[in-house]
């Protein structure tokens, strides 16, 4: 009888941590809260390591996710639909931007508020737009750039 109230326990123990990661990764990916907000659309250049879902910040605080990401066959640009949280207001002549949490972290789209004093509307387009750089297109302009600016200096 003492193995089957073993057994019931560490069933119950491995239940209760499952259920704990369940509802830390919800909380994480923002799954389990209902985010209420409004649309924003832009158009990138190249949105590289951005997905649905993605996240939308604000001096570096989540205010938003990624909620369309589609390629425009006409423009041949990656056209991005954001949600912000209510409450938060980005004014009009603000800019948006990809950018990469470090050398090996993923990408987020971040926000850098302008001065106007009028705001986005609901639905409104932000114009001002950076795409994500490619860290290997820059690795090959470093690697393309030093060759050439050492024989400058050479003298025979």
């Amino acid at each position: 009888m003492s193995e089957n109230k073993t057994e019931v326990f560490v069933g119950g123990a491995v239940l209760a941590v499952a259920i704990g990661f369940v509802a830390y990764a919800g909380q994480i990916t923002g799954f389990s809260k209902s985010t209420t907000g409004y649309p924003l659309s832009a158009s990138f250049r190249s949105a590289e390591g951005v997905t649905v879902g993605t996240d939308v910040r604000l001096a570096g605080v989540k205010i938003g996710t990624v909620t369309d990401l589609k390629l425009n066959p006409k423009t041949f640009r990656a056209d991005t639909v954001i949600s912000v949280a209510e409450g938060i207001e980005i004014p009009d002549d603000s800019a948006v931007v990809v950018a990469s949490e470090g050398l090996l972290g993923g990408n987020f789209v971040e926000i850098v508020p302008g001065g106007s004093p009028f705001n986005f509307e609901p639905g409104s387009e932000i114009e001002d737009t950076q795409g994500a750089v490619s860290l290997v297109s820059l690795l090959l302009k470093f690697v393309s750039g030093s060759g050439s600016g050492s024989e400058k200096g050479t003298t025979e």
